[in-house]
């Protein structure tokens, strides 16, 4: 077993990763393997799989604080608290990752032109707990000594989540028509703009044999693993609707946009935290 990796080690892993990471936010290139050579000389003899790791790692404390992450470094757990003091003292710190992380969770979105349906649609992020046991899984809080709130900003940007819903609409209608449905095709629609919010869904759609589908879209500009935020309204209607509801997810939408279905009540599949509540007085 390798030594566990120094303070000095971390700090400039994370600074290489954040250095990346303000860069794909700013819209500006970069070479994974210049960086890791680069990187590998401020470091004790750290294998390649040994900082694809520790980069993974950060990712997963990133998500944990509320922040993106660079999506070819796939979250994964089980991090030192070192990493997660380091990560949260750099980004406290780190003036241009602060302004590149808020510029594109705030930014206008227009939805892209679907050129083909093939690969668009992939498989969802499977969450073991949940996969393994037909109940809810407790909910767990790591705490973390900083949050921001990218993630959140992202979820209110009115803009990107109109294009998505505009860009899941197209979707459905040109999946419908592709199988032969064009009556169904032209029966979908965006009931949040026609109907107005509260329904618990945003388009109605179909499946080829003219069950409704009720979808609701939540669109990232982030990583596949990122986290939604899903109202209790939606959650209560899924619960309803298990047969015909849709959670479909957009990710990397303003790159390459691809999505997943989460299908049925949506504590079935995905771990849901509690972060807000309304406090009474009768």
């Amino acid at each position: 077993m390798s030594e566990a990796w120094t303070r000095e080690e971390v700090e400039a892993a994370v600074a290489d990763y954040l250095h990346m990471l303000t860069q794909e936010l700013a819209g500006q290139t970069y070479n994974k393997s210049d960086h890791r050579r680069a990187l590998q000389q401020k470091l004790n003899d750290r294998s390649d799989g040994s900082i694809e790791r520790k980069h993974q790692n950060t990712s997963a404390v990133l998500i944990e604080l509320g922040c993106p992450y660079i999506s070819g470094y796939k979250p994964l757990g089980n991090y030192q608290s070192l990493l997660a003091e380091v990560i949260a003292s750099q980004i406290r710190s780190d003036a241009s990752f602060d302004r590149a992380a808020t510029a594109s969770a705030e930014m206008p979105a227009s939805a892209p032109l679907i050129r083909e349906l093939h690969g668009l649609m992939v498989e969802p992020p499977v969450i073991a707990q949940v996969a393994k046991s037909p109940e809810p899984a407790p909910y767990f809080v790591n705490r973390v000594p900083i949050k921001r709130d990218y993630l959140d900003r992202e979820a209110r940007n009115i803009s990107l989540g109109s294009a998505g819903e505009k860009f899941i609409l197209a979707f459905e209608h040109a999946r419908l028509f592709a199988s032969g449905q064009k009556m169904l095709a032209d029966r979908v629609e965006h009931v949040s703009a026609s109907r107005g919010d509260g329904l618990g869904f945003d388009i109605l759609s179909f499946d080829e044999t003219g069950k409704e589908r009720f979808i609701e879209v939540k669109t990232t500009s982030f990583g596949k693993e990122t986290p939604f935020f899903i109202s209790k309204n939606e959650i209560e209607f899924s619960k309803e609707n298990p047969d015909q509801f849709h959670l479909y997810r957009l990710f990397e939408f303003r790159r390459n946009p691809h999505l997943f279905d989460l299908r049925g009540a949506v504590d079935r599949n995905c771990l849901l935290d509690p972060i807000s509540y309304v406090g009474r007085f009768s």
